[in-house]
């Protein structure tokens, strides 16, 4: 056994530096795992959007869970997202009448995402919005958000979360309309123009 004498002036070089999980892209992400409304509902739309680090550059390994009721601001209570076939074990997606309200989204290479689900119905007192939750590099702890989608602003006033974030940030929580059933909403973890993130205790 050779034994090595570090305490001289020739040491050990450090053991050389390696990424660190966890990889979000492995084994979480599921094919259509953006298409959440049912094919061909009337009441589905397109959220997109891009997530930024702090630096303003787009990450392309961010993941999104989003979920939300339905059209009547019904949460929904039907089985699985992602479905197995009962015999083989493959991969057999939803089952296209359903709707779950769940969907998980990776980036794309630029740090796109999108998701087509139904056009969410208020709850209770809050205006309608999705639930999100972001999974990113250098995030030790998942992140939680909402998307309000824009349209009725006495509505959007009268929420209680949003009358409790500062005026000049309750931005950060509203999708813009780009027209027809299309929204865009970006997600920006730090600096100028931060997401509002949530925190439940």
């Amino acid at each position: 056994m050779t034994k090595i004498d570090t305490s001289g002036p020739e040491q050990v070089p450090p053991t050389p530096s390696h990424t660190v999980g966890p990889f979000y892209g492995y084994a979480l992400p599921f094919r259509g795992g953006e298409d959440i409304a049912p094919a061909g509902h009337p009441d589905t739309v397109t959220v997109h959007g891009y997530v930024y680090d702090g630096e303003g550059n787009p990450l392309p390994d961010a993941l999104l869970e989003l979920w939300g009721p339905d059209p009547k601001g019904r949460v929904p209570t039907a089985d699985g997202s992602m479905r197995r076939d009962p015999a083989s074990g493959g991969f057999l997606g939803r089952n296209g009448v359903e709707f779950t309200g769940f969907g998980r989204i990776q980036t794309d290479a630029n740090g796109h995402w999108y998701a087509r689900t139904l056009r969410p119905g208020a709850r209770g007192q809050s205006a309608p919005y999705l639930s999100v939750c972001v999974f990113a590099r250098g995030l030790l702890v998942h992140l939680f958000t909402r998307i309000y989608l824009p349209g009725d602003e006495a509505v959007l006033a009268a929420d209680p979360l949003l009358a409790r974030v500062p005026a000049g940030r309750r931005d950060t929580l509203v999708a813009g309309d780009e027209g027809p059933g299309t929204y865009r909403f970006d997600i920006r973890l730090q600096g100028e123009g931060e997401t509002v993130f949530l925190e439940f205790q």
